[in-house]
């Protein structure tokens, strides 16, 4: 094995080496990041982070970018909270519906914020950056306007309107938290339909090149389309977690979260470049982001620098992964030069 297989190598595996690292710093550094009170905080947030962080792999691959996933985080929950608190009204009366109706009208928001992005990026060939920028403000200014930017405190609902047990979703089963379940049942779905489906192979190929698949007979509009929507219903189950952990749902809840989504991606091996990307990688992402974060905490660093790092956190992962398809280029030209001098 020569020097570029061993670095190919280590690239290869850089995301568990690098969650390796951090568990031991931390270890150390923090004393208290070792009990079992903290590694349930950090597994809470590494489910929130995960199941985002999917969400993104999928529009990431296809070459895309979703920036609304926060705001929508947000504004599901005041979704969710409001018809706890308020219900639906509809000429003069008052609808209440029960927690899984709340949580399938949450998600259904998320959805028609994927398909608007969706829309924009497809029809009118606005930039995705552009695109879920625009919806991040939307979104989050429609959040605001639920509750005129105040919160719906104590979500816990009355036996006599059916609506109790929304905290079910933030709670702990025999000492595993139901977010972590939900985090192993999305991630498993969609990594067996990301790889083993064709509707996985096409975004895969519209991320590779899009002409190309549009060529071969893929549904590039169609697929795009899914994608955000996916994305978008990802970012509202988040939405309805946090705010059950919370028992309470505020409109910046999910603030900047889309930061957190995309650094779990490109550190699990999804390329901003499209046509790459795995959802067990995002996963470890997610991981890396959620022991980074609590054990920053647990070390009594400031908010503030929390950020800087964050962001050169994502910053070096995506030099490396850039470095990783240079090197993988090199060595494919290299092995080519090489299998023609032998046939000469």
């Amino acid at each position: 094995m020569n020097k570029n297989d061993v670095i190919m190598t280590l690239l290869k595996g850089r995301t568990l080496i690098v969650l390796a690292l951090l568990v031991i710093f931390f270890s150390f550094a923090a004393d208290s990041f070792f009990t079992s009170q903290s590694l349930l905080l950090v597994a809470k947030h590494v489910a929130l982070y995960g199941i985002l962080g999917i969400g993104m792999t999928y529009v990431l691959v296809t070459g895309g970018i979703d920036l609304s996933v926060g705001s929508v985080v947000g504004l599901a929950g005041m979704v969710s909270g409001y018809l706890i608190n308020h219900g639906l009204t509809v000429f003069g009366y008052t609808f209440y519906f029960s927690v899984p109706t709340i949580a399938l009208i949450a998600i259904l928001i998320g959805v028609l914020v994927g398909v608007l992005n969706g829309l924009i990026v497809t029809k009118f060939a606005v930039a995705p950056f552009i695109a879920t920028l625009g919806m991040m403000y939307i979104a989050r200014g429609a959040a605001n306007l639920v509750s005129n930017g105040a919160t719906f405190p104590n979500l816990v609902g009355k036996e006599a309107l059916g609506n109790t047990g929304f905290e079910i979703f933030g709670r702990d089963i025999m000492g595993f938290p139901v977010a972590v379940i939900i985090l192993i049942v999305i991630a498993a779905i969609s990594a067996v339909i990301l790889r083993k489906t064709p509707f996985g192979w096409h975004i895969l190929a519209i991320g590779g090149n899009e002409r190309a698949a549009k060529l071969s007979g893929v549904r590039v509009d169609s697929d795009k389309m899914l994608v955000y929507m996916f994305s978008g219903a990802c970012a509202a189950v988040v939405g309805i977690i946090a705010t059950s952990q919370l028992v309470a749902s505020h409109p910046m809840t999910g603030n900047t979260w889309e930061m957190n989504a995309i650094a779990a991606a490109v550190l699990g091996g999804t390329s901003l470049a499209g046509g790459i990307g795995t959802i067990v990688g995002t996963v470890i992402g997610a991981f890396i982001i959620g022991v980074i974060s609590d054990g920053m905490v647990m070390c009594g660093v400031s908010e503030f620098w929390q950020m800087v790092i964050k962001g050169l956190v994502i910053v070096l992962a995506v030099i490396v992964d850039q470095y990783q398809r240079n090197l993988q280029a090199r060595m494919a030209l290299q092995a080519r030069n090489e299998s023609k001098k032998a046939a000469a």
